[in-house]
């Protein structure tokens, strides 16, 4: 016969073992994140490169974040491109406009990791540092074209013509990024 406390402890245990399927709330609609949302947040990027527009849980303990970027005329002289490496957050880009050439991966020197209280960390790219980097993948984007930078990937560009503005969905499986983040432009409308 068992005990009723050991009744009591098995069933504990059970509940403990059960409690994430149970308790989870896997999404049941989509996000929809529309072209004037990300035309606002655009207008209200002043000097910065990188704002997010919003962090969306979309279960299993994964977020997939939309942000945009815009990069002004730059270009690196020589084989040695300075990079940024996210360790935990992989990105895909899709080019609205203008176009660069990205260098991907490569021989990576000068390695620094960023602060963990760094806002940029904290809201945009998660866990991440700059690499200095040789010998990478070299390809010239524009607009329409999308590229998937694994997580880990040293990623920089060596030469942009005028500007490059593009979309960065952010797939963050450790939760590192804000859930629920809007940016603020939205909230005010």
């Amino acid at each position: 016969m068992i005990s009723k406390t050991l009744k009591l402890l098995l069933s504990a245990t059970l509940l403990c073992a059960l409690s994430t399927s149970l308790f989870a709330q896997r999404p049941t609609t989509a996000t929809h994140v529309p072209r004037a949302e990300i035309m606002t947040v655009f207008e209200h990027m002043g000097t910065t490169i990188d704002q997010q527009i919003r962090v969306v849980d979309i279960g299993d303990e994964i977020n997939v974040a939309v942000g945009i970027l815009q990069r002004i005329g730059q270009r690196t002289e020589g084989e040695a491109v300075a990079a940024i490496v996210h360790h935990e957050v992989t990105e895909v880009y899709y080019v609205m406009s203008g176009s660069g050439t990205l260098v991907t991966g490569g021989e990576a020197t000068a390695s620094a990791e960023f602060v963990a209280d760094n806002v940029s960390v904290l809201e945009l790219i998660g866990p991440s540092g700059s690499r200095t980097v040789i010998n990478g993948q070299k390809k010239t984007i524009a607009e329409g074209d999308v590229v998937v930078i694994p997580a880990g990937v040293p990623h920089g560009f060596s030469n942009i013509q005028g500007q490059i503005t593009y979309l960065s969905i952010r797939v963050d499986p450790n939760q590192s990024l804000p859930i629920g983040y809007e940016h603020p432009s939205i909230k005010q409308e």
